[in-house]
């Protein structure tokens, strides 16, 4: 597992930044510190212990260079990857790549059963978020409630450990703790909904998670200011910007 001392994090840049070399054989994770997508694959990075292989090129979303759409990944969104000559995006696909590419840990099981979990998690992840960000409108404790009952029914089905595919870590757990993170906060500040409240298991992955330097490391999102960004992102209609925390 990844090194527990502190990585120096660079700075994050900004429109008038110089971009980095292209395809100079560098390894490079463009990203944002404050994205749970871009989080996803930061974990990932962290846990194998590639924090020399994979170098970090964080963007402020808000006053990105242009140069990263015009060069880099014309999709204009974080992560992405700069690996052997190609660049690659979309978090869920990423971590799957980051795992089966480099060195270190896998954070997929080898039962087969287990696998077959892992997918239907994957299948599941972009509902979930879905259903979260439509509670915001509407009635977080029953439409929230029903994702994190999921979670939670999904966390009983190993008994050999506290994560979501048993004992060990895996690529599912990075899937969605970067959004439970998240909506933790946001629910429990606005709604006042707590969202481990009747659910143990629940509760007993977040602290588990908590305890993963891999992870921890990642978790730079002010509380104040993503609670100020939710509301305004998702609960006046007529924003449509895309998330960034």
């Amino acid at each position: 597992m990844a090194t527990e001392t502190l990585e120096s994090l660079p700075p994050t840049l900004e429109a008038n930044a110089e971009q980095p070399p292209l395809f100079d054989g560098t390894t490079r994770l463009y990203t944002s510190y404050t994205c749970p997508f871009a989080q996803r694959v930061w974990i990932t990075r962290n846990y194998k212990g590639l924090q020399d292989e994979i170098k970090l090129v964080p963007l402020n979303l808000q006053n990105r260079p242009a140069w990263y759409k015009e060069k880099v990944y014309p999709l204009n969104k974080v992560p992405s990857l700069e690996h052997n000559g190609k660049i690659i995006g979309e978090s869920l696909d990423l971590i799957k790549y980051v795992d089966s590419n480099f060195e270190g840990p896998s954070l997929v099981p080898n039962d087969p059963d287990k696998k077959r979990t892992l997918e239907e998690l994957f299948s599941y992840a972009d509902k979930f978020m879905g259903m979260l960000f439509a509670s915001f409108k509407g009635d977080p404790e029953k439409e929230a409630g029903a994702a994190f009952n999921y979670l939670e029914d999904a966390l009983k089905k190993y008994d050999d450990g506290p994560f979501l595919l048993g004992r060990d870590f895996s690529l599912a757990d990075i899937a969605y703790i970067p959004f439970v993170e998240r909506f933790q906060i946001f629910l429990s500040e606005v709604f006042k909904y707590d969202i481990i409240a009747g659910r143990p298991k629940l509760a007993a992955w977040i602290e588990e998670l908590n305890k993963i330097d891999a992870y921890k490391q990642t978790k730079t999102v002010d509380p104040k200011e993503l609670v100020e960004y939710y509301k305004e992102r998702f609960m006046v209609p007529k924003l449509s910007t895309p998330l960034r925390l």
